[in-house]
């Protein structure tokens, strides 16, 4: 089976196995798929496959037990949530090799009047501030078709969880004077900000430019 359709029905299937009937088995299957392509995969992907793990595990724990802008459905973290960053990462640069080139800022510029009407109506005003960090990140950072793809793959994602009652967002952000969607228009944000900090380990820790460090993975 192709990654890529793994991907999907493990991010679709488990989150509705766990909303709907229990976590325990997503939580084995999350576990066996990563360690699966752990052992297969080649020593750069799992460094990044680590990283992925290193870096989505506290920032899940905060948002969601610090910051409380999000509560999930059982009131603590799933244990196959950081498993299910790296399928969402690697589903993410694998439709990123598909784009075109410069489609990227076309991909989150499509998503502007959704953002203007809520900050106008008052529903999301977050999305003013996630989405200039997007347009940032698509801009300025190394890869900018990942940022465009994580976006959109994010967001689908979280309409999913959140319909199905994996997890609520609150509507007012807490700490600051921002309301939120549930979810966020610009969740991707956040994946891309991860995305960044992970390709930038690995291509500190391999020695090479970080535009390197997608395409000699995939191959």
């Amino acid at each position: 089976m192709r990654r890529e359709v793994l991907y999907v029905l493990t991010i679709a299937v488990g989150l509705f196995v766990s909303a709907k009937y229990a976590q325990w088995p997503v939580d084995i299957w999350c576990i066996a798929v990563f360690s699966v392509i752990f052992w297969k995969t080649n020593r750069k992907e799992r460094i990044e496959m680590i990283a992925v793990l290193a870096f989505a595990t506290p920032m899940e724990l905060f948002f969601s037990e610090v910051w409380l802008i999000y509560e999930y459905q059982r009131n603590f973290m799933p244990f196959f949530v950081p498993f299910g960053h790296y399928f969402l990462f690697d589903l993410g640069r694998r439709v990123a090799k598909t784009l075109p080139d410069g489609s990227a800022m076309k991909l989150i510029l499509i998503l502007v009047p959704l953002v203007v009407y809520g900050a106008v109506v008052g529903t999301d005003t977050s999305a003013i501030v996630l989405i200039v960090l997007t347009l940032g990140f698509v801009y300025w950072g190394p890869e900018p078709r990942l940022y465009a793809s994580m976006v959109w793959l994010a967001l689908a994602m979280e309409l999913w969880g959140t319909y199905l009652g994996n997890w609520t967002w609150k509507n007012d952000v807490p700490w600051t004077s921002l309301t939120a969607w549930n979810p966020p228009l610009l969740v991707g944000a956040f994946y891309c900000f991860g995305d960044l900090l992970v390709n930038l380990s690995v291509a500190k820790f391999q020695g090479q430019p970080i535009a390197e460090v997608n395409h000699d993975v995939l191959g």
